[in-house]
């Protein structure tokens, strides 16, 4: 089931995000992240797919600036569909808040490259830290 998260799925949220293989939070980004949560907790929605009383999956958008802010799996709960069900909640909550395209980042040679090109996301750069940027239209 998909539903929008509460301050209550909060610490369920954190071992989804935590719990990934790839794109693992570095300590100095720890408190940016918690931060921008924050604001998106008081502020704007997370989606989470909620089976068998666990969340599995995320998928959240910053909709002060348009970016994609996250989409994670849990690792035993891969290759199910997810992440194709979730990310599309995260787009409408940018495209409702305005924006026309969203954008996000990942790390090259990774799972969630090639889940972004195989759904239709447009490679348009890099970042300083050899991030891939990435544009969709919504």
């Amino acid at each position: 089931m998909i539903r929008k998260a509460t301050l209550a799925d909060r610490y369920r949220i954190s071992d989804v995000r935590h719990a990934v293989r790839e794109n693992r939070l570095s300590p100095a980004s720890v408190a940016k992240v918690d931060q921008t949560a924050d604001w998106i907790f008081a502020n704007a929605a997370f989606w989470v797919w909620e089976e068998d009383g666990a969340i599995q999956g995320f998928s959240v958008a910053d909709p002060r600036d348009g970016t994609i802010f996250g989409l994670f799996i849990h690792p035993d709960y891969e290759g199910r569909g997810i992440a194709r069900a979730l990310l599309p909640r995260a787009c409408e909550d940018l495209r409702a808040a305005g924006f026309s395209v969203a954008t996000l980042t990942t790390g090259p040679g990774t799972r969630a490259e090639r889940f972004y090109r195989e759904n239709g996301w447009e490679d348009v750069g890099r970042q300083d830290n050899g991030e891939i940027i990435f544009r969709k239209p919504l």
